[in-house]
């Protein structure tokens, strides 16, 4: 069966793959559409090799509770419009569900899961790749099992938030959830580093008495204070900066007179029962991720060489 220039273009419309290759396949496949498709599908693999070395920094961070299970995963792609795309939004989902009922020790594990297609997470993730255009990647996940969880996601997947609760002597879940969704809430806006202040490392917790305690002593107005004054003006500072940077020693966001320690404290006692809040995860998308600035004028000049 021949094939036209025409085919070669709809073929690329409809999967996203490259002109040469969609001729390929056409050849491969004598004209036959359909045949083609799936001898794409078949070199998937090589087609998500060719876009590997892109940059994906865009996606999306997702968070939910599946079968009594809270997940959080980051999905990636090189696009911020792709967050949007249906078949994307639904392989993030996917991969949610996957880590929920299967338990991955690890990212590894994850991608060598069966997706519940026949196919493995990173099988289907590769026919993302052929589809949609673009590298993907599963980036990070995270599983919880036990406890309270409460998901949030913010601006439509921008950060992705789950706040894991142990719950003792409340039934009231829909208060729980409120709880849950108001602390969630918190962690995407003011991003804390840990949990609480106990849970600063020592290293940590030194580089930052050594930071200010130079700062401190470059002060002009503190030029004739002695150490054990500049000291004790470090130990003040460190609790400003556990303030800034432990969730629960943070001023709550909807009511910044006291810290999320007590307002916790303080809906526990009301629901007459005692709530702690364990851990959280915050994952926003394309965090840490070096953006490529790309140069559209020489990157098609460089294709037509």
């Amino acid at each position: 069966m021949a094939f036209t220039a025409q085919d070669v273009k709809n073929l690329r419309e409809m999967t996203g793959v490259g002109m040469m290759d969609c001729k390929k396949a056409l050849t491969a496949a004598d004209g036959d559409v359909e045949k083609a498709i799936e001898w794409l599908r078949e070199k998937g693999l090589a087609a998500a090799q060719k876009k590997a070395g892109r940059i994906a920094a865009e996606g999306m961070a997702y968070a939910a509770i599946i079968d009594g299970v809270g997940v959080v995963v980051e999905v990636n792609a090189e696009t911020d419009f792709v967050a949007k795309n249906e078949k994307f939004v639904d392989y993030v989902k996917g991969v949610a569900a996957v880590v929920a009922k299967e338990a991955p020790a690890d990212l590894e594990a994850l991608l060598a899961a069966p997706y519940g297609n026949g196919k493995t997470v990173v099988e289907q993730q590769q026919e993302m790749v052929l589809v949609i255009g673009e590298n993907i990647n599963v980036r990070r996940f995270a599983r919880y099992d036990t406890g309270v969880n409460v998901p949030y996601i913010h601006a439509g997947g921008k950060i992705g938030v789950m706040v894991n609760m142990e719950v003792e002597n409340i039934a009231d879940e829909a208060a729980l959830t409120e709880l849950g969704k108001d602390v969630a809430m918190q962690i995407a806006a003011m991003n804390p580093a840990f949990l609480d202040k106990s849970q600063v490392d020592a290293s940590t917790l030194d580089k930052e008495k050594e930071i200010l305690t130079v700062q401190a002593k470059q002060d002009p107005k503190n030029a004739n204070k002695p150490d054990n004054i500049i000291e004790k003006m470090v130990m003040g500072r460190i609790g400003k900066y556990y303030e800034e940077n432990c969730l629960m020693q943070q001023a709550f966001v909807k009511e910044n007179k006291i810290s999320v320690e007590k307002h916790v404290a303080e809906v526990a006692k009301q629901l007459g029962g005692k709530i702690t809040v364990k851990s959280f995860t915050r994952f926003e998308k394309g965090e840490g991720i070096e953006k490529k600035e790309e140069n559209l004028a020489a990157e098609i000049a460089s294709m037509i060489k």
